[in-house]
This record gives C-alpha cells, structure tokens and sequence, in this order.
C-alpha cells in the first residue's frame, strides 16, 4: 500500500482496534491459478505473536484454501470508513481555485503465512469464539450450542480453519494531513454535513486526530 509519510499509522494498538472494527475483511492470495480473494469475517487474537494472530474459516468447496495448505503468504485487507472530499470543502476555492477532489479513508494491511487446520475440536472452538464476538453486542446472543449437535458437526465437516501469525503491518489514515488547518475544517465540517453514515464518521475521527 502507497503511504505518504503524513498518513502513516504505526501504532499497534490502532491498528489493532481497526482491526476489530471491520467485521469482514477481504484475503488475498496469489497461487498457481492467479490471484484470489475471499471476504471473510476474521478474529484477532491480540496476545499471540509480535502483532497478533488472524483467526478465520473458508467454506471447503473454496479452492482458495487448498493453494494455501503449504503455508502461503496472504495479504488482509481491513477497509475502514471512507468519504469523497470536494474541492467545494477547501475555502482556499474560491480564492486561487488550485484544488482538485480526492478520498479520504482509513485502512490496514497484515500480511503473514496460513496455517491451515481441519480438526474438529479445534475448529468447534473457532466457530464458538467468532459467534460469541459477533454476537455480543445483542440482547439474545446466539451460541453455537444453541443450534443441534449433529447440524453443527455436518456444518463443521464443510469448513476448513486457519491461522495467520501477522508478521507485517501497514496503517494509512487519509485525513486531509497535509493541508492546512482551515481547509482540514472545511473537510471536516463538508463530511459532517454528509447524509452518508461512514462520511459522518470520518469525519468524526477527523476531529479526534
């Protein structure tokens, strides 16, 4: 990923919780039939490792899996919100006009090496970990023991697990840094005005920053 010095995010922690704030992430891989990609809701695993570990699943019939039974190198991709600015955003418009529009956004790159895995108490436990995080936010959360033994265990026989040990990092937070001050306003008030929800946000963390 291309990251200007001014948009550069080193700090783990952050990097960490945009992690846990994108709830489907896309896997990349390159193999011996090109380039493949899957949209996978994942689980980090915080204390593992230097940076981490990603925890996830493909549905067996996905053959991206199998190009990455030997331990290949993927990248994961964890977009986060993102908004148009305009240039009708930069007060400096209407004095000399040199403004053009781009995008903010915020993203993280990790990159590792899958360990791929298909025992059955091992994925049993990865299933029950991914539902409880998604479902803990809601007033009836389900649990996988909610659902008939032998459904899950036929459910558990069409997916294969894995882990990728995050070995590289890279966070780009596209917040209008390199402007001044008063256009960084204009953006910030012109993304609040959004009817957008992620433009709203953006521009919310722009404020923060």
């Amino acid at each position: 990923m291309y990251i200007p010095r001014a948009f550069a995010e080193t700090d783990l922690a952050r990097l960490h919780e945009q992690i846990e704030r994108t709830p489907l992430a896309i896997l990349v891989s390159q193999g011996a039939d090109g380039l493949q990609a899957s949209h996978l809701p994942l689980l980090l695993e915080r204390g593992e490792g230097e940076r981490g570990t990603l925890y996830g699943h493909f549905a067996r019939g996905n053959p991206q899996w199998r190009a990455l039974a030997d331990g290949g190198e993927v990248l994961l991709v964890f977009p986060g919100d993102e908004g148009y600015v305009s240039p009708g955003f930069y007060p400096g418009k209407g004095e000399h006009g040199r403004v053009v529009p781009t995008w903010n956004y915020v993203a993280v790159h990790a990159y590792g090496r899958v360990e791929v895995f298909d025992d059955r108490e091992r994925l049993l436990a990865l299933v029950s970990r991914l539902s409880q995080h998604h479902e803990q936010d809601r007033a009836l959360p389900w649990a996988v023991s909610d659902a008939p033994a032998d459904y899950i265990a036929g459910m558990l026989r069409a997916i294969v697990g894995f882990a990728i040990p995050i070995e590289r990092l890279e966070g780009k937070w596209k917040l209008s840094q390199n402007k001044d001050e008063r256009d960084r306003a204009g953006v910030r008030q012109g993304l609040a005005e959004s009817p957008r929800d992620s433009e709203r946000r953006l521009a919310r963390q722009m404020a923060e920053d």
